[in-house]
């Protein structure tokens, strides 16, 4: 439950052929500010502007004044940067995509249709397709000693290598308000997170996290 393939549609974002290549999706982390950049000369002028720093931003975009983007950066068609907005670079915004007020991005993902959209944190990660965070959901993404993260799915358990490494959070994963995905944490498609959670490990898909000990197949699903 740990793959590109497994977690995410990849029709819905504008760094798909790096992740096509990739078998865990951390591994395009390293170099996401190069794939940014040569996404970003690519981008028609007709339809995204550039501005200092290697930042693009789609003509049908909104971004409140107030917001701070720094480069490299995409911000694609029809998403939406709110009020006091901070992104610090190293970030692609996907279509549709949300980041809203007091929301810090920096070095991440975000697919079509995220919504990040009140007092969130998301570093070091990659949120699929219709993820969302809940007001105050974070993604920590240095552990607590600085030694390099590891994911672990059950008994299986692989190294990323980094020391900074976040959340890998499914197509379609609801996470609820106030919670926080600890370094490594993997949310499978479909997944929900109970209000305040803290998150460890990998979360299988079609899932409800309640804490640690309760973790239950949606109803829908059985």
């Amino acid at each position: 439950m740990l793959t590109v393939s497994d977690l995410y549609d990849l029709s819905h974002t504008r760094l798909r052929p790096w992740l096509e290549t990739a078998t865990y999706p951390w591994e395009i982390l390293a170099d996401l500010a190069t794939h940014i950049r040569t996404v970003g000369a690519t981008l028609s002028p007709d339809r995204f502007d550039k501005r200092e720093g290697d930042v693009w931003i789609a003509k049908t975009a909104t971004v409140a004044p107030s917001a701070h983007i720094g480069g490299p950066c995409i911000i694609d068609e029809d998403a939406e940067i709110r009020h006091g907005a901070f992104i610090r670079g190293n970030a692609v915004v996907g279509k549709g995509a949300v980041v809203g007020n007091s929301t810090e991005l920096k070095n991440c993902v975000l697919f079509d249709g995220v919504q990040v959209p009140h007092y969130n944190y998301v570093g070091d990660s990659i949120l699929g397709y219709k993820a969302h965070l809940g007001a105050g959901a974070v993604t920590s993404n240095v552990k607590s000693d600085k030694s390099p993260v590891t994911v672990r799915d059950g008994d299986d358990c692989v190294a990323t290598d980094r020391k900074k490494c976040g959340a890998m959070v499914g197509d379609f994963a609801e996470v609820g308000c106030n919670s926080v995905l600890n370094p490594g944490t993997v949310l499978g498609r479909h997944t929900q997170v109970y209000p305040t959670s803290c998150v460890r490990g990998t979360v299988p898909p079609h899932h409800i996290y309640k804490d640690a000990t309760h973790i239950i197949l949606k109803r829908s699903d059985t």
